[in-house]
C-alpha cells in the first residue's frame, strides 16, 4: 500500500507529462553533469521505495518517484572493494582479478581509465567526496585516509573523517563472539550501536553531504561540467548515528525475517554462509537492537542523501544534472539467519539502483541490470565515446522504455559465483551449491540443488556460468 501511495504521482506524471520530457529531452544542449551518490551496505529492502514500511527513507524514496528505479539490479561482488572497483572500471571481478582486498587500479594498469577519469579526460570536473573507490571502515574513515583511493580519477579529492564507534553516546557491542566477523579495530566488521550524541556534522556523512554541497555551489559558476561522486559509509557497520535518527524506533517493535525450521539445511556452510546469530551468539533482543540501528543508519544517510539533492536543486544544476543512488551491494538482516554481506544470496548480490535523468519520465524497470553497467550507460548518455574495451552495457534504453532487457542474466561474485536468470537462481561454490526457483520460491527458502529431478537444470545452469566467465576472460583487460 505504501509502494502505491507512493507512486501514484509517478503514475500521473507518465500519463500527463511524458511529451514534455520528451521535448525537454530534445532540447538539451549542454553536456550533463554527474552527481553519484553511493552508499555502503545497504540492503534494497531497507528504502521505502523497494516496499519497507518502516524504515524511513523520505529523500531516496523522492529520488525514486522522479526517476528509474530498477528492481532486479545486482553488484558483480558481494565484497566492497571489488564491487566498487567494478562499478569504476566496468568489468568483472573474475577479469579484473580483483580479490576483496584491491582497488582495480593495480589489475587494469596505468592505461586504462575509470569512469571518473574517462569524464575527466573529455572535459568534465571530476571530484569525489569519501568513500567511493574502497575505504576501511572505520580503519580509514576515522583518520580520513584515501584507503584505496585512484587519484588519477578525480580533480580534487576529500575525505570526511568521524569518530565512529568512539562517537559520545550510548553504546553496544550485539555480538558476543568477537570472532564471528572479521576481526580488528573496534566497531571495524563488529556489530556495534552507538546512539550518538551531537549533531549531523560530527560524523563521517554529515561532513560529506556539508562539503557536497559546497562543491555544488562552487560547480554552478565553472565553465565545464561536474561529476560529482558522493560516498556516505553508513549503514556499514560501526552503526553510529546522532540519536534523533533512533528516536522513531523501538527495538521491541522491530520484526525479525521468518526462522523456518530447516532452512539452513540445504545452505552450504562456506565461509560466505557463516555469519549466523548462532555462530555470532547474538540473542533476539541483540537481533532485534541491530536491524533498529541499521535502520537509523539508514535514515541518518537518507537525510544527508536529501540536503545533497537539495543543493543541487538550490543551485539551479538540477535540471541539467543526471542523478544517481545506489550501494556497493546488499546485505542480510536476518533472513536464513544471517547478517552482513559476502553471502551470495539475493539479499546480498541484489542492490537498490534509482538513476534519474532530466527529460526522461518517472518509471518503474524490472529488467536485469549490473552496476557496472553505469559507466557505458552515463558515458552515453553524456555524449562521450563509450570504450570499447569495458564489459558493461548501455542500459539507457530502459529509461525512455522500463520494459527494454539488455540482459538475460547477471553475474555475481563473493566466496562462490551467482548466476540468476529471470526463473533460476545458481549459487555455485565448486563442490556444491544451491539453486532456487525465483517463480514459486523467491525468498530463496528450499534449495533444489540435490534434487534428482533438478540435475539437468543444475547442470544447464553451470554450463551456462563456464560460458559467461570463459566470455568474461576472452574481453580481458588486454583486449579492446
Amino acid at each position: 500500500m505504501k509502494m502505491m501511495k507512493l507512486f501514484l504521482p509517478l503514475i500521473a506524471g507518465l500519463i500527463v507529462g511524458s511529451y514534455c520530457c520528451q521535448l525537454a529531452a530534445q532540447e538539451q544542449k549542454k553536456p550533463y553533469n554527474v552527481l553519484f551518490i553511493i552508499s555502503d551496505d545497504l540492503t534494497a529492502t531497507a528504502l521505502g521505495c523497494y516496499g519497507n514500511e518502516v524504515c524511513r527513507t523520505p529523500n531516496i524514496d523522492r529520488l525514486a518517484s522522479e526517476g528509474t528505479l530498477f528492481f532486479r539490479a545486482y553488484c558483480q561482488a558481494t565484497v566492497c572493494a571489488p564491487s566498487r572497483a567494478s562499478i569504476l572500471f566496468g568489468y568483472y571481478p573474475p577479469a579484473s582479478g580483483a580479490t576483496g582486498k584491491t582497488s582495480g587500479r593495480k589489475e587494469v594498469g596505468p592505461d586504462r581509465d575509470s569512469w571518473p577519469q574517462h569524464f575527466r579526460k573529455n572535459g568534465y570536473h571530476t571530484a569525489r567526496v569519501s568513500k567511493v573507490f574502497h575505504m576501511g571502515v572505520p580503519t580509514d574513515i576515522a583518520p580520513g585516509r584515501d584507503g584505496d583511493d585512484d587519484p588519477a580519477s578525480w580533480d580534487e579529492a576529500f575525505n570526511s573523517p568521524g569518530p565512529e564507534s568512539k562517537a559520545p553516546g550510548t553504546g553496544e557491542t550485539l555480538q558476543n563472539n568477537p570472532g564471528g566477523l572479521k576481526k580488528g579495530a573496534a566497531g571495524g566488521n563488529r556489530f556495534v550501536v552507538v546512539e550518538a550524541d551531537g549533531d549531523d556534522l560530527v560524523h563521517s556523512d554529515g561532513k560529506t553531504a556539508a562539503k557536497a554541497v559546497e562543491l555544488l555551489d562552487q560547480f554552478k559558476d565553472k565553465d565545464k561540467p561536474f561529476l560529482l561522486a558522493v560516498g556516505f559509509v553508513r549503514p556499514h557497520v560501526p552503526l553510529v548515528a546522532p540519536r534523533k535518527y533512533f528516536e522513531p524506533y523501538d527495538y521491541e517493535d522491530m520484526v525479525l525475517p521468518p526462522k523456518l525450521p530447516g532452512d539452513r539445511d540445504d545452505i552450504p556452510n562456506n565461509p560466505g554462509n557463516r555469519r549466523t546469530s548462532e555462530s555470532l551468539q547474538m540473542d533476539i533482543r541483540q537481533q532485534k537492537k541491530l536491524v533498529r540501528g541499521y535502520y537509523a543508519s539508514v535514515s541518518y544517510m537518507d537525510a544527508m542523501t536529501g540536503r545533497v539533492i537539495k543543493a543541487l536543486e538550490e543551485s539551479g544544476q538540477r535540471e541539467n544534472t543526471i542523478v544517481i543512488f545506489t550501494s556497493d551491494h546488499g546485505y542480510h538482516l536476518g533472513e536464513h539467519d544471517m547478517w552482513s554481506k559476502v553471502s551470495i544470496h539475493e539479499e546480498s548480490a541484489r542492490v537498490p539502483l534509482i538513476i534519474s535523468v532530466p527529460g526522461k519520465p518517472p518509471a518503474m524497470c524490472d529488467s536485469f541490470v549490473e552496476l557496472l553497467d553505469l559507466y557505458p550507460t552515463v558515458a552515453g548518455l553524456c555524449g562521450l565515446k563509450i570504450p570499447g574495451n569495458i564489459q558493461g552495457r548501455d542500459i539507457s534504453p530502459m529509461l525512455n522504455d522500463p520494459t527494454v532487457k539488455v540482459r538475460d542474466a547477471i553475474l555475481c561474485s563473493g566466496k562462490g559465483r551467482l548466476y540468476r536468470e529471470d526463473r533460476w537462481a545458481l549459487l555455485d561454490y565448486g563442490k556444491n551449491g544451491e539453486l532456487y526457483d525465483m517463480k514459486n520460491d523467491p525468498k530463496q527458502y528450499t534449495s533444489l540443488f540435490g534434487d534428482p529431478e533438478y540435475a539437468e537444470i543444475v547442470a544447464e545452469l553451470r554450463q551456462k556460468l563456464k560460458a559467461k566467465l570463459v566470455e568474461v576472460s576472452k574481453n580481458d583487460l588486454g583486449k579492446e
